[in-house]
Parts: C-alpha cells; sequence; structure tokens
C-alpha cells in the first residue's frame, strides 16, 4: 500500500481506535469488537502483552481490511518489529526523530505525540505525517484551532479525552483525525464486548454525520 494511500485511509476515516488489553486474547477481542461496530482503524498498543502477535493475529484475520498500526512506540527498534509484524502506522507518546526517520525507511505513517509549537514543528521537520495531539484531555478542542493559527500545514490528531458527545468539536477546530481510548473501549474492562461494538457503532454514526456536514459547508 502506498504511502498516500495510508495517509488518506486515516482521514477517510477521521478515527482511530486504541486497543490496551492486559492480555493479548483481551486485545484480540477488544480489537474484534470495534471492528464488529465498524471502526477498523486499529491502533494497538506496546503496553499490550504480546502486541507483535496481536498485530499479526489480526492481519492474518482481516488482511487489508482492516488498517492497523501500533501504538506507544518509544524506540525505531520497536517501531521496525511493529512494521515486519504488519503495523501500517506508528504512534508513539512523544518525538522521536530516529522512530520517525525509520518510518519514511520503510514507508509506513509516522505519527509521534506532540503538544507545543515546538514539538510539533521538530517532528514535521523530521517528517512526521500527522501529529498526534497529546494528551488532549489536557486542553479544550480551541487548542487545536489556536495550534493552526501559526502552523496551519500540520495535519493534528488529538488524543485521549474524546468522546462521542465532544467529537464534533475537534473536527470543527481543525482536527484531521482523533483517538479514542476509553470512551470507547471502557466496557471491555468488565467483559462486555458487546457495548464497545455499541459504542463504536456510535461513533461511526456520528462521524458520518460530521463528513456530511463538512461536505455541506464545502459545497456551500
Amino acid at each position: 500500500m502506498l504511502k498516500h494511500t495510508l495517509f488518506q485511509a486515516i482521514l477517510d476515516r477521521g478515527m482511530v481506535a486504541i486497543v490496551r488489553a492486559d492480555t493479548a486474547d483481551a486485545a484480540l477481542q477488544l480489537a474484534e469488537a470495534c471492528i464488529a461496530g465498524g471502526m477498523d482503524a486499529l491502533e494497538i498498543a506496546f503496553t499490550t502483552p504480546d502486541t507483535l502477535d496481536v498485530i499479526k493475529t489480526l492481519r492474518q484475520r482481516h488482511g487489508d481490511k482492516v488498517f492497523l498500526g501500533a501504538g506507544t512506540v518509544l524506540d525505531p527498534e520497536t517501531a521496525r518489529l511493529a512494521i515486519l509484524a504488519g503495523a501500517k502506522f506508528i504512534i508513539s507518546p512523544s518525538v522521536s526523530t530516529e522512530t520517525i526517520r525509520l518510518c519514511q525507511r520503510y514507508q509506513v505513517l509516522s505519527m509521534p505525540g506532540a503538544m507545543t509549537p515546538t514539538e510539533i514543528l521538530t517532528a514535521l521537520e523530521a517528517g512526521a505525517d500527522i501529529i498526534k495531539v497529546f494528551p488532549a484531555e489536557a486542553f479544550s478542542p480551541a487548542y487545536i484551532k489556536a495550534l493552526r493559527a501559526p502552523l496551519p500545514q500540520a495535519p493534528l490528531m488529538p488524543t485521549g479525552g474524546v468522546t462521542l458527545e465532544n467529537l464534533h468539536l475537534w473536527f470543527e477546530q481543525g482536527a484531521v483525525a482523533v483517538g479514542i481510548g476509553g470512551s470507547l473501549t471502557a466496557p471491555a474492562a468488565k467483559g462486555d464486548y458487546a457495548a464497545v461494538t455499541a459504542n463504536a457503532a456510535a461513533f461511526v454514526q456520528r462521524m458520518a454525520g460530521i463528513r456530511q456536514k463538512q461536505s455541506g459547508s464545502k459545497a456551500s
């Protein structure tokens, strides 16, 4: 898959589900619950045991029908392992220029975490494709608009604190996508994967409404 196709895949979906669990089996169940609800862009966090096996298993089950990436990637060594396992994007909580360059070498998306204009510029200059603005729960959606004033070229993906209720606000302020964790996956802690699927479906429906509104605004 060409890199511009990978980038467009994130933009088209608008949402990345964060899969984080205490066991590999739980991560697989969580991932499948998200997929069943229509969320097929998944970040498998490296805080999950046997993350590489989870990525490989999901790749074997779904092929390119599911858009898989690895999260909580702290260094290029881990990024390379994830890429070889089938990850198409690499998400980090911070800016590692070495990791960004490795992603460029393998032509997968680099999505480092940054919060300040200095961090964002450092990431962009190193070759980052999308900036994970993290932790988003530390500020309001208006912060995205504030960042885009001096950095309109920066593709921003707020992560943390994104809910069904405030989803539209992040896009109204200029986000290209969002990362969604606890507000989507919390029921999994009690083994209620059906509720996760219902949450995913609700997010997908809400996202469709946001896209429809955006299309209407452009047409007018």
